[in-house]
């Protein structure tokens, strides 16, 4: 069973949806978004990242950051940037990036059901992450960015969803700065809402796709609100959290991909001997950056060059859920035993490139002199996603890297 539950969402006018919705905090740093909303008063990195209307140097962390979030968050809704509708209501979210579309339902999750494990996890969380989403939900009593979970797609949801987008106009299509559609549309309507809750009912386990700090934070300060009250109320806003529902069938992991600032000494020859040992090694002969096909398959780019990387068949554990995955191949093989990588998530000689920047990022942090080897991927699966998540494991660090990303400050979900 899967709970999902209409809500009373605050919402950006439409004229100022567009000015309104932001990238998520997180694939940000401060800098850039302070860069970003230059002349942008509406821009919703003023309540997610509200650091950049304090001065420059401010601890991120600091009370006076979570205040001055809480502040422009009331500010808009006082103001009238926001709306709110007037009764329990879902949306339907689209986003178009490059010509492929993928649609899910805007409702609220239960803090419960990530508890008992229906809603499923797939990476752990660290802790001064997870304390800052604390923090900036409690200090805003809302929830402000919206979990990005996935399911396994089930026909007669596709069918409600495709037949309300066909027969209504929507209330937001507006293009970002980055190209991506964004198209919204509002299901008011109370049967149509009761059907898409009923045949959710029968779905038997969510999955977090993207926003795992962002979850675990709401759960917590549900349960701690949940714990303040005087008695129980299994209908306060506070036991359920704002999440974007896609089916796995429209999404799209793209690869996330290693560069290393050295090799320890050897040279690329002693280097290239070594990983021999557990990689077939051969020189890429085509033009342009080499881009991997298929899994156990890697691409290096080192002194100028590309080399296909083919993982031996004995290093190969196909019965390993998470140990079969390419980024554990290349962790647990080269990585670790070769470069001495031991903690990709704290060690600082290693970095981290999503996909969609394009192969060419890789070869110019190597030119530069800045990094010595880059790693291509092949993207992890939806399938070993929700495989790893099923068996209650955990993929290693910087494992999916999803596009499109979800906009904040679209949809807010108050906690009263």
């Amino acid at each position: 069973m899967s709970v999902v539950r209409p809500f009373k969402g605050y919402r950006p006018i439409p004229r100022l949806c567009k000015a309104v919705a932001a990238l998520p905090y997180d694939v940000m740093s401060s800098e850039e978004a302070r860069e970003t909303v230059k002349d942008e008063p509406y821009s919703f990195l003023h309540v997610d990242k509200a650091e950049i209307d304090l001065p420059e140097g401010t601890d991120i962390y600091s009370d006076e950051v979570y205040a001055k979030a809480a502040e422009n968050l009331s500010r808009m809704i006082k103001e009238g940037v926001y709306i709110q509708d007037e009764k329990p209501v879902f949306y339907i979210y689209r986003l178009t990036m490059k010509g492929r579309s993928q649609t899910g339902l805007v409702a609220c999750t239960s803090i419960d059901e990530y508890i008992e494990g229906k809603i499923k996890r797939h990476e752990l969380t660290r802790a001064d992450k997870e304390e800052d989403r604390v923090r900036h939900v409690d200090a805003c009593n809302a929830n402000t960015g919206p979990i990005f979970l996935t399911y396994r797609a089930e026909s007669e949801i596709d069918d409600i969803i495709n037949t309300w987008k066909e027969e209504h106009t929507p209330i937001y299509d507006f293009v970002s700065r980055d190209d991506v559609g964004h198209t919204v549309w509002l299901i008011d309507e109370e049967a149509v809402i009761n059907r898409l809750s009923m045949v959710f009912a029968k779905v038997p386990s969510l999955y977090i796709a993207d926003g795992h700090h962002r979850n675990a934070s709401a759960v917590r300060v549900g349960l701690d609100r949940r714990k303040k009250a005087k008695k129980y109320d299994e209908n306060a806003e506070y036991n359920y959290y704002l999440s974007v529902l896609f089916p796995d069938s429209q999404l799209y992991i793209m690869d996330y991909n290693r560069i290393v600032k050295d090799i320890n000494g050897r040279s690329k020859d002693e280097f290239i001997k070594e990983i021999s040992g557990k990689f077939d090694v051969e020189e890429y002969k085509g033009e342009g950056c080499y881009k991997p096909d298929r899994m156990h398959t890697f691409g290096m780019y080192i002194e100028g060059k590309w080399y296909i990387l083919r993982a031996k068949k004995e290093i190969i554990h196909e019965k390993d859920p998470v140990g079969s995955l390419d980024v554990s191949i290349l962790q647990n093989e080269l990585l670790a035993p070769i470069l001495n990588i031991g903690d990709p998530r704290t060690d600082s000689r290693i970095d981290f490139v999503g996909g969609i920047r394009g192969l060419k990022a890789l070869e110019k942090s190597v030119d530069s002199g800045k990094m010595k080897v880059a790693f291509s991927m092949y993207p992890t699966t939806m399938g070993q996603l929700m495989n790893i998540a099923d068996k209650g494991k955990i993929m290693p660090p910087k494992s999916t890297w999803f596009e499109p990303k979800l906009r904040s400050g679209i949809f807010i979900h108050t906690l009263e």
